[in-house]
């Protein structure tokens, strides 16, 4: 007996297999869960984000059309999910900061041993939701440009051309991390062409 494939597990689902469903999320959940935790960065976050997108995925499955493999739909819903959640704190209003508080170079001075993974998350936030997500994918998921414009739904050079954009911006917030006397938006060329449009 070879085991179901992941279409023949989702139609079990569909038909009223009680098992099928959690056969599917079990043999994927690592990735799955590597994607939220790369996307919000947090795991708190990256746990209920995911709970929520195989929630939806359980109830709307038998919208499974099959013009994708269904790992690349279960992707979908969980970069979906997630870039809600990022869309939400962008949304949340923030505190003023003090006139004499420190600056974002002078607390990264201060600090010395900032943590890193925080200041990346940081950093990935600033980017539009289509970056962040395509950046996510490629770059830190190690996704081929063609798995990610599937998951996705664009075109394949709007990838290649989200990615490159993001890390144009990315590049002198990454670079701040290293070099805090310099600040951020010490740009490069790239940077500042970067800042004249988005995909």
């Amino acid at each position: 007996m070879t085991d179901p494939t992941d279409a023949e597990l989702l139609a079990a689902h569909v038909a009223g297999d009680a098992e099928a469903f959690s056969v599917l999320v079990r043999r994927h959940s690592d990735r799955l869960w590597a994607v939220a935790l790369r996307t919000l960065g947090d795991r708190e976050e990256a746990a209920d984000a995911l709970q929520e997108a195989l929630i939806s995925a359980f109830r709307r499955a038998d919208s499974f059309r099959g013009d994708a493999a269904v790992t690349t739909w279960l992707h979908r819903i969980v970069v979906n999910a997630c870039l809600d959640r990022v869309r939400r704190r962008k949304a949340r209003p923030t505190v003023a900061m003090p006139e004499d508080a420190p600056t974002w170079a002078e607390r990264t001075d201060r600090l010395g041993q900032v943590d890193t993974a925080l200041a990346v998350r940081e950093a990935l936030e600033t980017l539009p939701d289509e970056q962040h997500a395509a950046l996510v994918l490629v770059d830190m998921q190690g996704y081929s440009v063609a798995d990610a414009a599937q998951i996705l739904q664009i075109p394949e050079g709007t990838v290649k051309s989200r990615c490159s954009r993001g890390r144009a911006r990315l590049l002198p917030l990454l670079q701040a991390i290293r070099n805090p006397d310099a600040g951020p938006g010490v740009g490069t060329e790239a940077d500042r062409e970067s800042r004249g449009g988005q995909s």
